[in-house]
Parts: structure tokens; sequence; C-alpha cells
């Protein structure tokens, strides 16, 4: 969509002098909701966000770029949203996640690692009659169709 591509130019435009931060994700929703996912090599700031809000929402009303009311939200993508960068699974090297594999698999397991193109994972194995061994394997990003982040409260 045409306002999908001025908003992510936009927040480039906005973010050009924060190597810190970077874009995940813009979707406009039936709905006329702009949302706007933007994170962080160490997290993204309140501040932040209001500025990226400040500068979209200045340009999309000077240029008119929409024609109706919407509304425009702009934050860090939530605990339950899916990785969708390479950038996000480096930040989250040494978390627990939980992947869903293109042959129906789901994996858990702590990332270990993260290359351009796969993650390493530290699975726990248990075979019947034997000890839980910690086993590395290896998922090519193109394998992946979902991985979360799982949210441990101990």
């Amino acid at each position: 969509m045409q306002v999908e591509k001025r908003v992510s130019d936009l927040v480039n435009e906005k973010i050009a002098d924060r190597p810190d931060l970077f874009l995940v994700d813009v979707k406009m929703l039936p709905n006329n909701k702009l949302i706007i996912h933007v994170d962080g090599d160490q997290g993204i700031s309140i501040q932040d966000c209001v500025a990226i809000s400040r500068h979209v929402g200045f340009h999309l009303e000077e240029e008119n770029a929409i024609d109706t009311a919407y509304n425009l939200e702009v934050s860090s993508p939530g605990v339950g949203e899916p990785l969708k960068l390479n950038r996000q699974y480096v930040k989250n090297v040494g978390r627990e996640l939980a992947v869903k594999l293109q042959s129906g698999d789901k994996k858990e397991g702590k990332l270990i690692e993260v290359t351009e193109d796969a993650i390493i994972i530290e699975e726990q194995v248990k075979e019947k009659g034997k000890k839980v061994q910690l086993v590395n394997n290896q998922i090519a990003l193109n394998d992946i169709i979902e991985t979360k982040v799982l949210i441990s409260f101990k």
C-alpha cells in the first residue's frame, strides 16, 4: 500500500541519525488504525516513540496522505509479537524461543546464535529412560513460519 511505503520512508528518515533504532513493521488496518512498530538494540524509549509519531503525523497531515480520519500508534513490538527481522533475533540471543516451522513442527529452546540465514537454538531433548540432554539445533530462517520469545515468570 502506498501509505505504508510513505510511512516507512518517514520513520526511516526520522531515525536515520539513530543507528540503534530500526523499523520493524508498518500496518494500516481496515479500521483506519496506522500501527508503526519500531525497536532498538537496547529497546526504545517512550520519547523516541513520541518523536517518531509527531514526525510521521506532521508529514502525513501536510501531504494529506490519508484522506480519512485515522489513529496513529507508534510502539515497540509487544511481547506476543513474532520476530520479523534478523536484528530482532540478535537482540534476543540468550532468551527462550518458540519456533513454528514450515513442516508443521514446533521447536523450543534458548537462542544461542544468529547468522545471516539461520538461528541456532539449544533444545532440551529427553529420550525414554535417559537424562535430558541439551542439543544445539540449527534452523534455516526460510524454514521458519513464526518465532516468538517465551516469557518466563520464574
